[in-house]
């Protein structure tokens, strides 16, 4: 069984076991974007299962325009939501690729290649290509091409909206992460009977249904969520985005606050999710992106945070010459936002335990009050690493 490039044709309307179906009008828009076509014997067999080499072909067809001389190219707007590397691999690699399958060898191999070094899959994520998907295989391709090209779901509120399917705890811990994920962005959805469908192959009508949502937002199912309002998407440190949802309006402004204080250090600091790292200076920053051992990519000497799971806010300082002076107006800009009134509390408090841990390298533990937040400052092993954990208590 194979799913073929269309030669110019839109032979849908012929498919003598379609008429009727539920997905015959995509199976209709399908065969006039020229992605695929049936059999001889003029069926397309919608519900027969899809195998993993053809879903990854049709999903990078589904990124391309076909012209009337069945040339293919890429579409801008995917182009355009590629990162520099793999926009780079596209340009250089991969500057004239066919679109077509192999006519010597396995026919597949041209598209697994560009799906593996675009990261959308990995050549072991399965043992044969040519093996019928289930669901939770089509949640896993699905997941690494949406870090690739859009951002990644907040992973708790996903996995929590998945829950409700009645098989989803028969899924893997990684398997739940690929589901929730597919469910959320409104891509894959349940049967009537409230189940996810864990182990069960999906069929090519199901897969092409996949696919239009994945080409158009606009099909995509509606997720409600009562905390949509709180919504941001944030860098991660492979270069991607992630969709993470906070739990209230101050925490979303605060972490604007938090940008605009990083970029008073100039270049000197790194966004990564909901940790601001200051760096010394450029050579501090290179070495700990650059991540050669861990001391270097620990080579930041403060960081402003956030944690939305546990509504905490928070501020860690390694003491070394000169690392108030250099990140006091970022510090301030920070914590002056989140107290308001009470900012010069907090401000004394953060100096006295500063001063106190540069003189003698040791700091009892305390919790405080300070108006609706309760400030905890602790001391690290190493003798010089002081976190203030911020907790909103009411």
């Amino acid at each position: 069984m194979s799913i073929s490039v269309v030669q110019g044709k839109a032979e849908a309307a012929s498919f003598v076991d379609v008429r009727g179906h539920w997905a015959e009008q995509t199976i209709s828009q399908m065969a006039q974007q020229g992605l695929l076509d049936g059999f001889p014997d003029g069926t397309f067999r919608p519900n027969d299962s899809v195998t993993a080499d053809q879903f990854v072909k049709i999903v990078l067809l589904a990124f391309t325009d076909m012209f009337p001389n069945s040339e293919r190219k890429w579409k801008s707007t995917f182009l355009q939501s590629l990162s520099n590397s793999n926009q780079s691999i596209l340009q250089q690699d991969y500057r004239d690729f066919t679109f077509k399958p192999n006519t010597v060898g396995y026919w597949a191999k041209p598209y697994l290649d560009l799906a593996s070094d675009l990261h959308f899959i990995t050549k072991g994520q399965f043992t044969d290509y040519k093996a019928k998907l289930k669901r939770e295989d089509v949640a896993e391709i699905l997941y690494y091409l949406l870090k690739e090209t859009e951002y990644l779901e907040d992973e708790v509120y996903s996995l929590k909206t998945a829950a409700q399917f009645g098989d989803f705890q028969s899924a893997t811990t990684r398997q739940q992460k690929f589901i929730g994920e597919a469910m959320t962005k409104g891509i894959m959805e349940g049967y009537p009977n409230g189940y996810f469908g864990v182990g069960q192959y999906v069929t090519r009508a199901e897969a092409l249904q996949i696919i239009a949502r994945l080409q158009t937002k606009a099909k995509r199912i509606k997720v409600n969520s009562s905390a949509a309002s709180f919504i941001k998407v944030v860098p991660t440190k492979d270069g991607s985005y992630k969709k993470l949802i906070f739990p209230d309006q101050r925490m979303l402004e605060t972490y604007g606050v938090m940008e605009e204080a990083g970029k008073l250090r100039g270049t000197n600091y790194d966004l990564e999710e909901t940790t601001l790292r200051l760096f010394r200076d450029g050579d501090a920053k290179s070495r700990a992106v650059a991540g050669a051992t861990t001391e270097a990519r620990n080579s930041n000497e403060a960081s402003l945070w956030l944690d939305p799971q546990f509504s905490t806010y928070g501020v860690t300082v390694r003491l070394e010459e000169g690392t108030l002076a250099r990140n006091q107006e970022s510090i301030r800009k920070f914590t002056d936002f989140l107290f308001g009134y009470d900012a010069e509390t907090f401000y004394r408090q953060f100096t006295d335990a500063c001063n106190r841990v540069a003189a003698k390298g040791q700091l009892e533990t305390t919790t405080k009050q300070m108006g609706s937040y309760s400030v905890e400052t602790r001391l690290e092993p190493d003798g010089k690493t002081l976190v203030f954990s911020i907790i909103y208590s009411s």
